[in-house]
């Protein structure tokens, strides 16, 4: 069809490590989203233009994330520790690039669960499946300067820092710069 161009609807994902369940979010999980993201470290790096913005847990789970995977752009997965089957944090994939097969991966996690390596685990696992089982060649995650924590996490999840992409994103409603890594289908060689 001339003029038309398919839209492609982000994959299925599930993925299970020893210790950790990353599985598309239920309507059910709303209230440990919105615990995860009313933490104020972690809102202190959120990717919101406005910097009085609050993500609604119940809206993230259902309409957002069905919004985001039927544009083809992404994803929204709840992080569940296997011993308890608790929510303990969010990944989200987006600004999907089906033509160059690449996609950025973010992540929150709750207090409560920082510090433990979850969310490199997690991160880790789901560059692996979207590379291996449905055929990325790329993801990206970009870290704001200052971030500590999310720079851990991008080096023990494997991925490699490429550089700094100048007033590139915005956190609280300021402009920031980002630390720009990846983790490519070689990584796996």
């Amino acid at each position: 069809m001339i003029g038309q161009v398919a839209i492609r609807r982000f994959p299925a994902l599930t993925v299970s490590t020893p210790r950790i369940e990353v599985r598309p979010l239920l309507a059910a999980d709303a209230d440990a989203v919105d615990e995860v993201f009313a933490d104020r470290q972690t809102q202190r790096w959120l990717p919101l233009a406005d910097a009085s913005g609050q993500i609604d847990g119940q809206a993230w789970c259902t309409e957002l994330a069905r919004q985001r995977r039927d544009s083809g752009d992404g994803d929204h997965y709840g992080l569940l520790r296997r011993e308890d089957q608790r929510v303990v944090g969010c990944l989200w994939t987006r600004r999907t690039d089906w033509g160059a097969r690449l996609t950025e991966i973010s992540y929150a996690l709750a207090p409560h669960a920082r510090g433990f390596g979850l969310a490199a685990e997690a991160v880790d696992a789901v560059a692996i499946a979207l590379i291996l089982e449905h055929g990325f060649q790329r993801v990206e995650l970009r870290v704001a300067p200052g971030n500590v924590a999310s720079r851990r996490v991008a080096e023990k999840a494997g991925f490699s820092y490429e550089g700094l992409l100048r007033n590139a994103g915005f956190v609280r409603g300021a402009r920031v710069d980002l630390e720009l890594w990846s983790f490519v289908a070689a990584d796996l060689r």
